[in-house]
């Protein structure tokens, strides 16, 4: 069971890995109101289930902190990662934002039946080191210029890591709940985009499609996937293979033609793949011994004892 919850949580990083290039590929889209769209088709699995079992309804039914948790965490961590890039160069923007798989691993250690080993600090840290290397390829020069954005970027890695924490404490609410958080989510961004924002719409049918891939996986099925993780899976081990997000994301980005390999990408790639083996040790342990030593056997089937 938590085994398999692991790997669905685990499924979201793998569906995160592609924003970038559905995201190169849906246009000129200013970001809230591209927001704005994706989470509303995010809405539309749970919409379409609670049309069918109408009685999954009352599963909405939370106590108030787990809406302000689930919002707060959705949009704020989009209005906040959006805010950054606004204000600082994406390069160092987007490596301080993504100090949320450490501070989630860090933070695991203040939940109830939780242990913080040293392999899950190592391999957090080792996945960090990857992504340097990856979003920090020309070089990081951190300017006090771009205080507002490397605050925001702040901000944001703070805003994920406390939602999956909080996630975790609240495990007892329904997933279903989260398309309730990405309607409020969209509602939300469709006002920010109105306030803030020049409406521009997708040319041709490849840049639609692939704002519809963006709304039915990285900003729609993948939040879904994480909230089922965090709460029944390895949240350890899930902070530290977060890491393998920006790392699949360049080698598709690669595969299609956008970027160029590199040697530090191939370093990169062990750092954070180890990383993330080192972290999940526990787990690989406990399901070799659960798997059991092979005993030989003689040409009768009988055990050698």
């Amino acid at each position: 069971m938590r085994f398999r919850a692991t790997l669905i949580g685990f499924s979201a990083v793998v569906m995160w890995s592609f924003l970038a290039l559905f995201t190169a590929a849906s246009g000129t889209m200013p970001p809230f109101q591209l927001s704005a769209i994706c989470f509303a088709i995010g809405s539309l699995p749970g919409i379409a289930t609670f049309i069918a079992k109408p009685e999954r309804l009352k599963l909405l039914r939370q106590p108030a902190f787990v809406w302000i948790i689930g919002i707060v965490g959705l949009f704020g961590y989009h209005f906040l990662y959006f805010t950054a890039l606004r204000n600082a160069p994406a390069a160092e923007a987007g490596l301080i934002a993504y100090l949320w798989p450490l501070l989630i691993v860090v933070g695991s250690a203040f939940l109830p039946g939780e242990r913080l080993g040293w392999h899950h600090l190592v391999g957090a840290l080792a996945g960090l080191a990857g992504t340097v290397l990856i979003i920090g390829k020309h070089g990081l020069d951190f300017d006090p210029r771009y205080a507002l954005g490397y605050g925001a970027a702040l901000l944001c890695a703070l805003t994920w890591s406390s939602y999956s924490l909080l996630t975790r404490r609240h495990d007892a609410a329904s997933t279903d709940v989260v398309t309730g958080f990405c309607l409020a989510t969209s509602v939300l961004s469709l006002l920010c985009h109105l306030m803030l924002e020049t409406t521009v719409w997708p040319t041709g049918a490849s840049q639609w499609l692939a704002v519809v891939g963006l709304g039915l996986a990285p900003v729609g099925a993948a939040f879904y996937a994480w909230d089922y993780g965090v709460k029944a899976g390895d949240i350890q081990i899930l902070g530290a293979a977060s890491y393998a997000a920006p790392l699949l994301s360049t080698l598709i980005l690669v595969a299609c033609g956008f970027a160029e390999p590199t040697p530090a990408l191939g370093f990169a790639c062990l750092l954070i793949t180890g990383g993330a083996v080192i972290a999940a040790k526990d787990m690989i342990r406990r399901r070799a011994v659960k798997a059991g030593p092979v005993v030989p056997s003689d040409a009768t089937g009988q055990a050698d004892v």
